[in-house]
């Protein structure tokens, strides 16, 4: 079985126009795993209230922060995926759970290059709701629906890992040495 990899962020909006703050933001927000509450109760907050007078306001800040190549967490982890690859020999993709980069694109990216047993891995080191088990369920509801011969594994959460601890303190020990 040909083995490959999918990189996962939250994702961004695909610009700073509020239209595209709101319609990132639905996604988001209607997740049941990011607002716990019921769907009516969740669709009225979201859809009857932040989405009402969020965008705007979501949408300055993120100009604040926007760089010229796009959303800072994009460009950030397009180069992870970039130099992940380099370093392995299967292919290595890249997705995110809530906006444009979906993780159907990111899983047929990866099938296309002949990849049928695919590790998916959070770019989050704890587990959480809202980010890790959101990201897992999709792949899961996406893999019944469209690649059933996919076989899918999830990276655990790493925060308490050694080696994760240890990049961790050299990186910061390099930065309070300057």
């Amino acid at each position: 079985m040909k083995k490959g990899v999918l990189l996962v962020n939250l994702g961004s909006p695909d610009s700073t126009n509020p239209k595209d703050v709101k319609k990132y933001l639905d996604e988001f927000l209607m997740d049941p795993r990011v607002i716990d509450v019921p769907f009516w109760l969740r669709s009225f907050i979201v859809r009857g209230i932040v989405l009402n007078t969020r965008p705007k306001k979501s949408a300055a800040a993120y100009q604040k922060i926007w760089w010229d190549e796009g959303s800072p967490l994009i460009v950030i982890s397009e180069r992870l995926q970039e130099k992940v690859q380099q370093k392995v020999t299967i292919p290595v993709g890249l997705a995110m759970r809530y906006g444009s980069m979906t993780l159907k694109k990111g899983m047929q990216e990866l099938v296309d290059q002949g990849v049928e047993d695919m590790l998916v891995i959070p770019l989050y080191p704890q587990f959480a709701m809202a980010t890790t088990e959101t990201i897992n369920v999709k792949v899961e509801e996406l893999k019944e629906e469209f690649f059933p011969n996919l076989k899918t594994t999830s990276l655990p959460a790493f925060y308490h890992r050694k080696d994760y601890i240890e990049v961790l303190s050299k990186s910061m020990a390099e930065k309070l040495k300057g």
